[in-house]
């Protein structure tokens, strides 16, 4: 009883996460995401090139620049590792839900490099990546703190 409404649950919060990050990532105007900022195609296909460029430049470019592509380009897939195992049983394993994150990071980018929306960056799929077995991580905790203490199994 209680895994189905902690799938149920989790589902719809995966949902509302989904479109949260389809706007941030395709229509907030406060993420550069206007009509005018798509004029020519934007890529970095060198690893390291643009969060090397934050961490050096962070004081010209200020620390928000750098928290909000290097920390929030992680933080932006923490939910997609923590509620994957929530709501889908085989992605019990560290890797699937890595490899998962990496494929769905990637079909963002292509998108966003197709319709000159923000930029195809390999750094962001690093970081996305990166994000997304964190939030496998957390969830991982948290169960076991669950399981622990609350006397029932999560599942």
């Amino acid at each position: 009883m209680k895994k189905n409404r902690h799938r149920k649950l989790g589902f719809l919060l995966f949902v509302l996460y989904l479109v949260l990050l389809t706007y941030f990532l395709f229509f907030a105007e406060e993420m550069g995401r206007s009509p005018d900022a798509r004029a020519e195609y934007s890529y970095n296909l060198t690893l390291f090139k643009e969060i090397r460029r934050f961490i050096v430049y962070r004081h010209l470019l200020g620390y928000r620049a750098f928290l909000l592509n290097v920390v929030g380009n992680m933080a932006a897939f923490v939910p997609f590792g923590f509620f994957l195992p929530v709501i889908w049983e085989r992605m019990k394993r560290w890797y699937t839900v890595t490899v998962l994150g990496f494929v769905f990071s990637l079909c963002i980018e292509t998108i966003q490099l197709v319709c000159r929306v923000g930029s195809f960056d390999v750094d962001d799929l690093l970081l996305n990546t990166i994000g997304a077995l964190a939030g496998y991580l957390i969830f991982c905790m948290l169960k076991g703190v669950w399981d622990r203490y609350s006397g029932t199994d999560w599942e």
